[in-house]
């Protein structure tokens, strides 16, 4: 039970009120925390935005509407730098600017290659350098594509090496120590505000460029200097076969080669109706072709056979997928793929084909085909390893030609 106290008089406090003085208040800034709260960034501020304003619920219609404009406008505007295009919306490749000289004109110590991995333009002119014995004598410095479309050099990429002892990666500009490829085209007298483009043969002693067109490089590296070949017995473009060669080229150029180009640079449907079909209409003649001959041009492997390659081993990689390539893969046709396989396995050429460097040269770099830059797996048969697997081709010789030393 509770027990009341009571306090004498004399005990109880006196209440005594007191008339404060109001005080001018002073606006001073707020104390900060030192654990500040981080600046949001766009993405997240848009988010927070979009959940505030629809909840789990799509924008409406008209945003969408509108967004989707925009886009395809500015899709439209970056396709038309990047890939220019004729009124139809089918791609046209530009002509290259500087075309080969007479050979004799040239003086070999004095040349440096510039290339690419992810290019197969580029990479026309590694396989040949590498096939004819001239990595000792044409050094290469290898370019990787920059953020804002440009090769830029760096020797500090994280792309892994590819197959065999003389692995290509990126690598610093070895020549002229330039942090871009424009830059070096800069260089010549004169100067240059074109396209630059890779492959390119540079002269360092006259400062100049030679040829920025592959095909006039690979016919170069191919005769030109068998002085200072390792295998000048090799001729990828022998003079009985300069007819079927050029043949196979007119078609091989226009549907393959340039043919994925056009069905992924397509800006509109018609354009890629036609390139599509043209693409896989030539693919099955080259295929049919193949059931009978080990190469193109019977049993010797020639400049044909290398440009054709370059198009096949990135086809299920990154045409298939991010050029809409996609009525069939490349293993999916018997000859075609057993072909690939019997030229990479070709001493020295896996080593000039860095697989990862052309899927992101691709994914992470053609912001327009890939806003997203996420890079899908590799195709298991597209793999290293996979290429290495027996294909059997070598019966359908007539005799066995050794390629090189």
């Amino acid at each position: 039970m509770a027990t009341s106290i009571h306090l004498p008089t004399s005990f109880r406090p006196t209440v005594t009120t007191i008339k404060l003085k109001p005080k001018k208040l002073r606006h001073s800034p707020p104390k900060m925390s030192t654990n500040q709260t981080p600046t949001p960034t766009p993405t997240q501020l848009i988010t927070s935005i979009t959940k505030l304003i629809w909840g789990k619920s799509l924008p409406p219609q008209l945003l969408i509407s509108t967004v989707r404009t925009t886009w395809s406008t500015v899709w439209h505007l970056m396709m038309s730098q990047l890939a220019p295009s004729d009124p139809s919306g089918s791609y046209t490749r530009p002509l290259s600017q500087f075309r080969t000289p007479n050979p004799q004109h040239l003086n070999p110590t004095s040349l440096h290659l510039y290339a690419a991995l992810p290019c197969p333009w580029a990479h026309r002119t590694l396989i040949v350098r590498a096939l004819k014995g001239l990595q000792h004598a044409i050094p290469v410095s290898i370019a990787s594509p920059g953020l804002d479309g440009s090769w830029e050099f760096n020797d500090t990429t994280n792309i892994p090496a590819g197959p065999g002892d003389k692995k290509l990666v990126p690598t610093r500009d070895k020549v002229n120590g330039a942090k871009t490829l424009r830059e070096v085209y800069k260089r010549r007298p004169g100067g240059y505000d074109g396209r630059c483009t890779a492959p390119m043969l540079w002269d360092f002693e006259k400062n100049e460029v030679v040829c920025n067109e592959s095909y006039d490089i690979i016919e170069l590296l191919n005769s030109g200097f068998n002085e200072l070949a390792r295998n000048p017995d090799l001729d990828l473009s022998p003079p009985e076969l300069k007819d079927r060669i050029d043949e196979w080229n007119r078609v091989i150029y226009p549907s393959i080669n340039n043919g994925v180009y056009r069905c992924g640079f397509a800006q509109s449907q018609e354009a890629y109706d036609a390139a599509v079909n043209e693409l896989f209409s030539a693919l099955n003649t080259v295929n049919d072709h193949l059931s009978g001959s080990r190469y193109l041009c019977g049993d010797k492997l020639t400049l044909a056979d290398v440009c054709l390659f370059t198009t096949l081993i990135r086809f299920d990689l990154v045409y298939n997928v991010m050029f809409k390539c996609t009525k069939k893969k490349v293993v999916e046709y018997q000859n075609l793929h057993g072909y690939m396989c019997d030229i990479y396995q070709i001493p020295h050429v896996a080593e000039t084909c860095n697989l990862d460097a052309m899927m992101d040269g691709y994914y992470k770099f053609l912001f327009p085909l890939n806003p997203g830059n996420i890079r899908p797996v590799m195709p298991s048969a597209s793999a290293h390893e996979f290429l290495l697997q027996s294909h059997n081709r070598e019966y359908l010789s007539t005799s066995q030609q050794i390629l090189v030393s």
